[in-house]
């Protein structure tokens, strides 16, 4: 039981962790400029489910994985730019369809979500050696 702990846990670290690394992706490039000619750059949502709980040990689920990412719209959002070196015959140019504070709140949330599951191993390890002391 203490090792599918261990496990559950550390699915859901590799899951938060990869939703922080694309947190961070979105963040470095919410000013990203693209001419009207190109897509936007498009914001990665990470999509996680639960694992397969019929492989589990005595019923206790294996945790959770990335099932998949999804992009944002690559339309962006146009705006009326006409100094940027890229913008059009027009004066547009793209920038991602992204928000800054939605972006901090993810990342605030994943952020949380892995340092609870960090301290579900260390509480579980700090169990286990109680229990080898236990036998000496």
């Amino acid at each position: 039981m203490i090792f599918g702990a261990i496990e559950t846990a550390g699915s859901a670290l590799r899951v938060y962790r990869t939703w922080m690394d694309a947190v961070g992706d979105n963040i470095a490039n919410l000013n990203t400029v693209k001419p009207m000619t190109e897509d936007a750059f498009q914001a990665r949502y990470v999509v996680a489910e639960a694992a397969d709980y019929s492989s589990g040990r005595n019923g206790i689920g294996t945790g959770s994985r990335v099932s998949g990412v999804l992009f944002g719209d690559k339309e962006g959002r146009v705006m009326y730019q006409p100094d940027h070196p890229l913008a059009d015959e027009n004066g547009m140019v793209r920038y991602p369809d992204m928000d800054l504070s939605d972006q901090m709140t993810q990342l605030l949330i994943s952020q949380r979500g892995y340092q609870a599951n960090l301290a579900v191993v260390d509480r579980v390890k700090d169990a286990y050696m109680q229990a080898l002391q236990l036998g000496k």
